[in-house]
């Protein structure tokens, strides 16, 4: 199974600021079988197809993960290569700790 495994992983935003890691050609077909039926486009079918044609090995696996990026981009999914800054800061004002 090593040899389906990405030579850099695609991280992705998932949920509320989460972030996902896809390393493999598994992982990338289990996230694409479970994406939402409505947004899917051709950039999806393009990273579908490109997920099969890599794990019978008549891509390779860069030209898959290529078609993934496309179609994480356009869904708007893709981590940010700057890593985003949460901050959470207490308040002393108000009631209760809450700003009035």
């Amino acid at each position: 199974m090593h040899d389906k495994l990405f030579r850099s992983p695609v991280a992705l935003t998932v949920g509320l600021g989460f972030k996902r890691e896809i390393a493999s050609l598994a992982e990338m077909h289990d996230f694409l079988t479970n994406w939402t039926t409505a947004r899917r486009g051709q950039l999806y079918h393009n990273a579908v197809e490109a997920c099969g044609l890599a794990m019978e090995g008549c891509v390779a696996r860069d030209e898959a993960r290529h078609a993934f990026v496309e179609f994480a981009q356009a869904a708007g999914i893709l981590w940010p290569e700057i890593e985003p800054v949460i901050v959470t800061r207490a308040v002393a004002r108000g009631y209760g700790g809450y700003a009035a």
